[in-house]
């Protein structure tokens, strides 16, 4: 029996009907939901919290009262004049009265907005365009990201510099958790372990960046004539893999580090030297 070219053609297959459409929105079968559905647990509350203590405007800083140098990430840099005794440095802004968190947190606010695996997560849990692989997205129209707000993602790269300054000014408050003034100079206290971790953690996240990653080993055509940059890729791109991973960590260890600053400048636990 012969096959015709007729025959050949494949045959249509409708699952879900209209983008968006109520009818037949998923045939998958297991929980495709959960993951959506955590994240926008997990970053709802991040938000709040991280609304509640930019606004309290209070607790940020131990100084030397306590025989400590710990400032919390989201302060850092205390730029304003109302900042508590010791937690700014030589750049004051003196007509800003709202709380000096306001000012810095945009920056690292706008790497991790703008990052291509946030985009996923928050696209399918608050947006749900789509929630997931294989069901219905729930608008009935997809633009992408080429219109206003969505086509400032692109800045990202761009984020990606500011990121990293602030990156160096978070180092600088770990190295300076270092110091216990009055309390033998130097050493190590848990306060320290917990800003160093920090900074170290937005390192990591930093460079596992698809964009940095890309900024290394784009756009070469033979890695053999730019064996510096081939290194690079190669050191990043096992990063690159686990930068999902990187992103939750560092974004809830920021937000622990602020907890933990928080609690002891307010006097509910002290932070004990190690040594």
């Amino acid at each position: 029996m012969s096959t015709t070219v007729e025959q050949m053609k494949p045959i249509p297959v409708t699952l879900g009907g209209a983008r968006g459409g109520p009818d037949q929105r998923t045939l998958r079968r297991d929980r495709w939901w959960a993951n959506p559905s955590t994240t926008f647990v997990f970053l709802t509350a991040f938000v709040v919290y991280t609304t509640w203590a930019v606004f309290q405007n209070a607790y940020y800083y131990v100084g030397g009262a306590a025989h400590r140098d710990l400032i919390s990430p989201f302060y850092s840099p205390c730029l304003t004049a109302s900042c508590v005794p010791g937690a700014h440095g030589g750049l004051v802004i003196t007509w800003w009265m709202i709380s000096p968190a306001i000012l810095t947190l945009g920056g690292p606010l706008s790497f991790r907005f703008t990052c291509y695996y946030y985009r996923k997560a928050y696209y399918r849990s608050f947006w749900q365009s789509p929630p997931g692989c294989g069901v219905a997205d729930g608008h009935a129209r997809y633009t992408g990201e080429t219109r206003f707000p969505l086509i400032l993602q692109n800045i990202h790269r761009y984020t990606w510099f500011i990121a990293l300054i602030f990156n160096v000014i978070l180092t600088i408050d770990a190295i300076m958790a270092f110091r216990l003034p009055g309390d033998g100079g130097i050493g190590v206290s848990i306060g320290t372990i917990v800003l160093v971790l920090n900074a170290l953690l937005l390192w990591v996240y930093s460079l596992s960046c698809h964009w940095c990653r890309h900024l290394c080993g784009g756009n070469v055509n033979r890695f053999s004539e730019h064996p510096i940059r081939h290194r690079l890729w190669k050191l990043l791109s096992p990063l690159n893999h686990y930068h999902m991973q990187f992103a939750w960590v560092s974004l809830t260890w920021v937000a622990l580090a602020d907890v933990y600053v928080r609690l002891v400048a307010s006097g509910w636990i002290l932070d004990h030297k190690l040594f």
